[in-house]
């Protein structure tokens, strides 16, 4: 796993992240507790279903955050905010300095780009190392191949023409451009972004490239974790819907802060938590763990919100009728009849429960195992109370007595 070192420099200008309160609910009869709470179900303030209302999204992303947070919550997402990374600079710029020497005295072929920040650091880095001249000459004179449409702009934007680029914007699509072509006595530059690229490197390698790897800024842990924290327990426990990953990085801090937890996360993904990465890069550390991810057809922030807004509604929701209403089961909440309700997790654990069983009865005992810090039976009279309150019709779930509790499904549901 990718380590992530913490409080090495100050934070890159990212404004705080806005997390909701999270903490996993405790029974009705339990004191309280310290610790992260989920986002608390309040009154209803709009009745306008759109594609996401309902459901809970977490967000990793550090850079165009605020934008992917936009995004969600104009489809109607409750989002947690949660950065996982940020962009720090090369503490000693000594091998960065070393690199683009490297460059001039032996020259170059190829020149990778695979992101705009770290293709302007390179040129700003050796601007002021009194390079630039040098270093604009040696690209100028090379191919040059930009992962994506921001190191297109910075290769632009410095004067200079990039001679491809990927429609995917995905790394393993570069390196497959370069080996069909044949790299053999080729000496390629490759613009790190943030951490090592082994596979990619060793790759051209081996077939005969000679590679200098030019690392111009690298990825860290956020100098506070602590909403990262309580994404991970958010997820481990089922209380989010979905986890957008934008950058290979991010994913593996998410894991790494898992500590202890990182299998019960993992598991929380494989199960029923979506991992919508924005490409295969972005979704590498996860897929390599066995876990399922969502992918645009483009590696595009718009595509990973189009194809969440389609997946996420059909692969979290429940539909039944019950005691002559319609009700639509999303993450956090219930569409009664076309009315949405916000549901808190107590209440909705109880729900989720008995619509596993339609028209069957729901012992207090299995009941009370879905309640992950429940004290005893009366804490499950108290979640079955408040959701009666909520669904508003207090038929819709029945007692039966000495034994549990029931959905009354419509004839035709319960078949």
């Amino acid at each position: 796993m990718t380590p992530f070192q913490q409080g090495e420099v100050p934070s890159a200008g990212l404004p705080p992240p806005r997390v909701a309160s999270i903490e996993p609910p405790r029974a009705e009869s339990e004191p309280p507790r310290p610790g992260p709470e989920p986002p608390r179900a309040g009154p209803d303030t709009s009745t306008e279903l759109r594609p996401l209302t309902g459901f809970t999204v977490g967000v990793t992303a550090a850079r165009r955050r605020e934008e992917l947070v936009a995004l969600l919550e104009r489809r109607g997402a409750r989002v947690v905010e949660a950065p996982a990374i940020r962009i720090v600079p090369l503490a000693d710029d000594r091998a960065l300095q070393a690199a683009t020497r490297l460059c001039l005295a032996q020259g170059i072929d190829v020149a990778v780009a695979t992101t705009g920040i770290g293709f302007r650091g390179w040129l700003e880095a050796a601007e002021s190392a009194g390079l630039a001249d040098g270093l604009l000459s040696a690209l100028a004179g090379a191919r040059l191949l930009a992962r994506g449409p921001k190191a297109r702009g910075a290769i632009r934007a410095a004067g200079l023409t990039e001679t491809w680029a990927p429609a995917s914007e995905c790394s393993q699509e570069v390196l497959d451009h370069l080996l069909s072509a044949g790299v053999r006595g080729l000496r390629i530059a490759v613009q790190l972004h943030g951490e090592p690229l082994p596979d990619f490197v060793a790759a051209l390698r081996s077939a005969g490239a000679s590679v200098i790897e030019v690392p111009v800024y690298r990825w860290v842990l956020p100098e506070d974790v602590t909403p990262l924290v309580r994404l991970v327990e958010l997820v481990k426990l089922g209380y989010v819907d979905a986890v957008t990953f934008t950058s290979a990085p991010a994913a593996a801090a998410l894991l790494e802060v898992s500590g202890a937890e990182e299998e019960a996360v993992l598991e929380a993904f494989r199960s029923g938590v979506l991992a919508a990465c924005v490409g295969p890069v972005a979704a590498g550390p996860l897929a390599r763990r066995g876990v399922p991810t969502l992918q645009p057809a483009r590696a595009r922030l718009g595509g990973l919100v189009r194809t969440l807004t389609d997946r996420l509604p059909a692969h979290r929701t429940r539909h039944v009728a019950v005691a002559g209403h319609r009700l639509e089961i999303r993450g956090h909440a219930v569409v009664v009849d076309g009315e949405m309700r916000t549901l808190a997790p107590a209440p909705m654990a109880m729900l989720r429960a008995l619509v596993e069983h339609p028209g069957r009865v729901v012992s207090r005992a299995d009941l009370l195992r879905t309640l992950p810090r429940s004290a005893d039976g009366h804490a499950v009279e108290m979640a079955i109370a408040r959701l009666r309150a909520r669904l508003g019709d207090s038929h819709i779930v029945g007692t039966v007595t000495k034994r549990g509790y029931r959905l009354a499904v419509d004839p035709a549901e319960g078949r």
